[in-house]
């Protein structure tokens, strides 16, 4: 796929780049710095090719996310039993919902599943537990949120990646501005990816040269087979808790409650 290929060539660059100059932008855990790290930042990434255009429209006007940062510090570990997880997060509204998508999309699924051998059951849980399948991606802007991540203190080098995965997605023209509109940590699309996720996984499903996985729900749902075959998706195999597939599964998300309920949900859709 041509536009990976763009993407990853310019990640590298860009990661190559940030890591001679790390030094020069100072982490803080207030607004009182942010202004200067984004300047500082900004002539990172103009060095490793991203250019005054995309850099001033993604960081032009962007302000420090205080709401992202209180968001941030105060999230809770997964508290529910497992029962309660499933009732919170409307199990049997997916379940059934996910059976009638599968057979409106069967044409889509059987195509995904030769392609990356990943089945519909998993794929629907995920997309049904993220999104609500795309009912709902977030509505704020990502650039605040990534950068404002970026320059805290606590895991800056990470969302340093996901902030200049971000500015590839636009400069590349996978995604415009205004689609790049997410959840409180820069999450996209129909399935949450964060942005260096995009970048790595991100597969064109309904084959017109762009990873869209905002508009697009064959490159949402292609992009996801793709990342769980990353993560040793075996075709045909098992993927309940215990089969060989389930560690694919784990590599989604850390919350084992979310692991067992992707399992459950997927292999009620599945029957």
């Amino acid at each position: 796929m041509k536009s990976g290929l763009l993407l990853v060539t310019l990640a590298t660059g860009l990661l190559l780049a940030g890591n001679g100059t790390a030094l020069a932008k100072k982490c803080g855990n207030d607004s009182s710095g942010f202004s200067a790290w984004v300047a500082e930042y900004r002539k990172e990434a103009a060095a490793a090719g991203i250019s005054q255009r995309t850099l001033d429209a993604a960081l032009g006007n962007v302000s420090y996310a205080t709401k992202t940062i209180a968001y941030d510090r105060n999230q809770k570990s997964f508290k529910l039993s497992y029962e309660q997880f499933l009732q919170k997060r409307g199990a049997n509204t997916i379940i059934s919902k996910g059976r009638s998508l599968k057979k409106q999309n069967a044409d889509l699924f059987r195509k995904i599943e030769a392609r990356f051998g990943v089945p519909a059951g998993p794929l629907l849980a995920i997309w049904g537990m993220e999104t609500g399948f795309g009912g709902f991606t977030g509505d704020i802007p990502v650039f605040g949120p990534l950068a404002t991540l970026a320059y805290d203190c606590r895991r800056g080098e990470f969302f340093e990646e996901q902030l200049t995965a971000a500015l590839k997605i636009l400069q590349s023209g996978q995604l415009s501005l205004g689609q790049m509109k997410g959840a409180a940590h820069g999450e996209i699309g129909q399935m949450q990816f964060l942005p260096a996720n995009y970048v790595k996984y991100g597969a064109d499903g309904d084959g017109n040269g762009k990873v869209d996985m905002v508009s697009s729900r064959a490159d949402a749902l292609s992009s996801t087979a793709n990342y769980l075959k990353a993560y040793g998706w075996k075709a045909g195999a098992g993927y309940q808790p215990g089969e060989p597939n389930f560690k694919a599964i784990q590599g989604w998300n850390k919350a084992g409650v979310y692991q067992k309920a992707i399992a459950f949900i997927g292999s009620q859709i599945d029957q």
